[in-house]
């Protein structure tokens, strides 16, 4: 049974110009990095374009942008995604991460930090989880959620209220603790079988 740090990667899931995700991202982030039993990595989307078009036989150029993303989802013991809502639906970036994966996601628990408008990215987060059921991931319960978001950060880049947001960043940390505890000793004692 390894007690060694849980290996987190935080996913910022907007690509597009202007986007509001690295803050939100970063703010969290921070938050997963102050616990000791967490080794945080982020993975920008922005910084990993991925083709919309799946193949089994990607080109020179896909499979270099794969190889700097797949290892590091497959390392990882847990993922938060942090995603806004467009037209009530999560960032076509995101699925083409999830889509091109398929391996990385089992057994593994997904948390989620949602940004928006009124709604606070929540239909985005609905729509993911069955997703990542079909992946054989587990999704946690809790979530963060940033209603109006662009209002609630100051200059900073910290919530103007510290103490919700920091609040159910700990809720969800350790939902998703215990799972990805859980789910890495079960893997190492008998791999899953999907």
């Amino acid at each position: 049974m390894s007690h060694a740090p849980l290996r987190l990667a935080v996913i910022i899931s907007s690509v597009r110009e202007g986007r509001f995700g690295p803050v939100v991202g970063t703010w969290f982030a921070g938050e997963a990095e102050s616990r000791a039993d967490l080794i945080v990595d982020v993975i920008d989307l922005a910084d990993h374009e991925l083709p919309a078009a799946l193949s089994h036989n990607p080109s020179p150029e896909t499979a270099e942008a794969l190889a700097a993303v797949s290892p590091r989802l497959e390392q990882a013991d847990a993922f938060v995604v942090v995603t806004p809502e467009y037209n009530h639906s999560f960032p076509a970036s995101l699925k083409h991460l999830i889509d091109w994966h398929y391996t990385q996601w089992r057994a593994k628990p997904v948390g989620f930090v949602s940004y928006g408008g009124l709604s606070g990215g929540l239909r985005s987060v609905e729509q993911l989880r069955p997703i990542f059921a079909e992946l054989h991931a587990v999704t946690v319960r809790d979530a963060v959620s940033f209603h109006t978001a662009w209002e609630q950060f100051g200059e900073d880049g910290r919530p103007k209220d510290e103490t919700g947001p920091a609040g159910a960043a700990k809720v969800l940390l350790d939902q998703l603790a215990w799972w990805a505890t859980v789910l890495r000793e079960g893997r190492e004692k008998t791999p899953y079988q999907a």
